[in-house]
């Protein structure tokens, strides 16, 4: 039986993988660092401060990661005023989850984004407990920022449905034993095995209702 919702953020809530590789990108380039595919695939899911160790000491960035964590957000705060990505429907799935379940969002994104997007979209309100994944030991595909919503949700991980849509995500949310539901990010699709271990898999947000997730829930 589901108790609560536990939402993953970017590309899921928000369009924002596109803003995150344009942002990095154009940062690394500037700093003479190595951006490509593998770089851009490898950072899916991780905390900010394994981004920032990882562009320091891989793509050869020569910026601290203090300093390359600190810039990364301050752009991408300033890209979310300008234009916050709001997955279609986002805002109303999320209300009607809310009348429903406790909602809880674990999300690699840095506390800063997470509160800024939340304020923006009006939705903070909706959520009873929100998780960055700096503020735990490891980040995605680790199960360690969903196991600590639950935590703070005091309800047990496997009465808990995530949804998800990246590959690391969807490992990190079912090695917290909780059910999955994928909402794969056309842009940045999971792989698929990390697909084939979802419990339910829909085409968009707005699909995503309280029946949905009651179904998901079952044994």
């Amino acid at each position: 039986m589901t108790e609560a919702v536990v939402f993953d953020l970017d590309g899921v809530l928000i369009q924002s993988e596109e803003v995150w590789d344009a942002v990095r990108e154009r940062y690394v380039r500037e700093q003479g660092g190595r951006y490509d595919a593998e770089v851009q695939r490898a950072m899916m899911g991780m905390s900010a401060p394994e981004w920032s160790r990882y562009l320091h000491e891989v793509a050869g960035v020569p910026d601290s990661p203090e300093e390359i964590n600190r810039e990364i957000v301050r752009r991408m705060l300033a890209a979310y005023a300008d234009d916050l990505p709001l997955v279609d429907g986002a805002v109303a799935t999320v209300r009607a989850l809310a009348a429903a379940y406790p909602l809880a969002l674990a999300s690699s994104s840095n506390r800063e984004l997470i509160e800024e997007v939340l304020d923006v979209s009006g939705l903070a309100d909706a959520f009873r407990v929100t998780v960055s994944s700096e503020e735990v030991a490891e980040g995605k595909p680790a199960p360690d920022v969903y196991l600590e919503a639950a935590r703070r949700l005091g309800i047990d991980p496997a009465r808990c449905v995530a949804v998800e849509d990246s590959h690391a995500g969807i490992r990190s949310a079912k090695a917290a034993g909780m059910r999955v539901i994928a909402i794969p990010n056309p842009s940045y699709p999971p792989d698929d095995e990390a697909l084939a271990a979802a419990d339910v898999r829909l085409g968009l947000l707005r699909d995503l209702t309280p029946a949905v997730v009651s179904g998901a829930g079952s044994a």
